[in-house]
């Protein structure tokens, strides 16, 4: 078993299968030393545990919730970098995370949801995986996902 396997089942974690594009792209790509993911959504099992915008309202999508939802992303895409450099031990630095919220007018805590796959991704990697971040609050996403999480990694 991997380091990063060990620590994942410490932790609790299994990893999911990659979950499959659900339009014209690839969950992953290498280029030169960077692994770059599509958009992940918080698909678990072939389905979204829910659907709409965040906010404090009615009917929407709790910030706790999407925070756990982003967490499912960055998994998501743990496992489409896995398959394409073969060990996430591979894995020298996440350099980038780029989190969407769909978020409800009113709502402003975009960073607060990220912070899931965040969190997340340092407790697996430690110091390699403190990164750089975009948090943005979008109007809708796909499959009307609550968040999307894409990953850009180092490896060697």
């Amino acid at each position: 078993m991997s380091m990063i396997e060990t620590r994942l089942a410490e932790l609790g974690i299994e990893l999911p299968e990659v979950v499959p594009p659900v339009a014209a792209y690839v969950p992953a790509i290498v280029s030169g030393t960077l692994v770059f993911t599509a958009g992940q959504l918080p698909m678990v099992a072939g389905k979204l545990p829910a659907t709409g915008k965040v906010g404090d309202g009615e009917g929407l999508v709790p910030a706790d919730d999407a925070r756990q939802y982003a967490r499912q992303s960055a998994l998501n895409a743990l496992a489409a970098i896995k398959a394409v450099i073969g060990s996430l031990d591979r894995v020298t630095q996440v350099v980038k995370v780029t989190g969407f919220v769909a978020s409800d007018p009113s709502f402003t805590g975009q960073p607060g949801v990220i912070n899931g796959a965040s969190e997340l991704l340092g407790e697996v990697f430690g110091d390699i995986g403190v990164h750089a971040r975009s948090a943005v609050g979008v109007s809708v996403l796909p499959l009307d996902a609550p968040v999307e999480v894409e990953l850009i990694v180092s490896f060697a």
